[in-house]
């Protein structure tokens, strides 16, 4: 447990936030509206060196679009800005960034970055935060309360296959990847069913030698352009059932399937996004499929999801044999200080701005609990 005695360098705070991607901008604009005063009542972190939380750290060629959307913030819309509007000609990365820069400006949210969160431990009758800066510098806030928007993007998932280790080829996770060009006339295999793997297949379609699909699951695709309603309401039920037994959350996509856009349909048509069952292990230049046929490979992505990033909150000892954390309606049920915004059934972008409200009206209830 943290020494909860105040130094000279110690600042304290109510409320802590940490991130600001689109649950922790949801749940600050929501406090600010609340009274809380930003840069002292509230403070909000972040470890990215700009705006845009995830966003601005994907690659050059994604788009907004029906598969990768932004849903608008809370506040938006009296600045005039909305993601439908945006230009889909741009980057992603470069939309998402220049909006949320535009929305912590006009609200005035004074988020501080870059700054690592290296740990929140219990101090006394709050939590203490401890933070790194740019420069090294290691300091401490002390809060009343804190709210975790950590996000994922920090923790990729990269399962283990027989082999991997002794494979000589260029392996990438979804965070390393940047464009189609770095794997020009060579013969990659993606693995991974979400919409990331679908989106580096048709990028490399016609830049890489060949490619290959490989899934643990068969893809499931969906009709239509846009997600089915009573499947999504299925999968963020299974999230929010996963998240109150402590368990490790399910992909939100192994639910719901994948929505069939133009681009899409025209990549199944060309025979581009033609999903194998997992190989069985990897060698010295490819892998080994079930079929026992083995496949050459110059590069493997792995496009296989993420896990939520907690790893700060580690002193609270809050993980489960499970391996997840007992959440409930967005509140540690072990740590009544700590809430977790867009983990769960938030992690979607609607979900996360649904849940900023929810969260930070119990947040001012556990300030004030009389």
């Amino acid at each position: 447990m943290t020494d909860p005695t105040p130094t000279l360098d110690d600042q304290h705070a109510r409320v802590v936030v940490i991130g600001a991607g689109q649950a922790g901008l949801s749940v600050a604009w929501h406090l600010q509206r609340l009274g809380l005063v930003p840069g002292t009542d509230m403070v909000v972190l972040d470890r990215a060196p700009g705006t845009g939380g995830a966003w601005q750290f994907r690659w050059e060629a994604l788009r907004l679009g029906a598969a990768h959307r932004v849903h608008d913030l809370p506040g938006m819309h009296e600045m005039g800005l909305r993601f439908d509007d945006a230009d889909r000609a741009r980057p992603a990365r470069d939309v998402v960034g220049e909006y949320y820069r535009r929305f912590e400006q006009h609200h005035d949210l004074r988020v501080r970055r870059p700054v690592q969160v290296t740990s929140v431990d219990r101090a006394g009758s709050g939590l203490c935060v401890t933070t790194r800066g740019a420069d090294g510098r290691v300091a401490r806030i002390l809060a009343d309360v804190v709210v975790n928007a950590s996000g994922t993007w920090g923790t990729p998932f990269v399962p283990w296959y027989p082999g991997r280790d002794v494979f000589g080829g260029r392996q990438v996770d979804t965070t390393e990847y940047r464009s189609a060009a770095a794997f020009a006339g060579q013969d990659v295999l993606v693995v991974g069913g979400g919409t990331s793997a679908i989106g580096f297949l048709l990028e490399l379609d016609g830049v890489a030698r060949s490619t290959r699909w490989f899934t643990r699951r068969p893809t499931v695709w969906s009709d239509g352009s846009a997600l089915d309603v009573e499947s999504a309401v299925a999968a963020v039920e299974e999230q929010d059932r996963a998240a109150r037994a402590g368990e490790v959350l399910p992909s939100i996509v192994s639910g719901t399937g994948t929505p069939v856009s133009r681009r899409i349909r025209a990549g199944l048509d060309r025979g581009v996004l033609r999903d194998e069952p997992m190989f069985q292990r990897f060698d010295e230049d490819g892998v080994v499929t079930a079929d026992g046929e083995h496949v050459h490979a110059d590069a493997v992505i792995w496009a296989t999801g993420f896990r939520a990033d907690l790893r700060h909150l580690a002193p609270l000892h809050l993980r489960t044999a499970k391996g997840g954390v007992v959440v409930s309606d967005g509140r540690s049920e072990d740590e009544p200080r700590l809430f977790l915004a867009g983990y769960g059934p938030q992690a979607s972008t609607i979900g996360a701005n649904r849940a900023g409200r929810r969260i930070a009206r119990q947040v001012m209830a556990a300030l004030d609990p009389s």
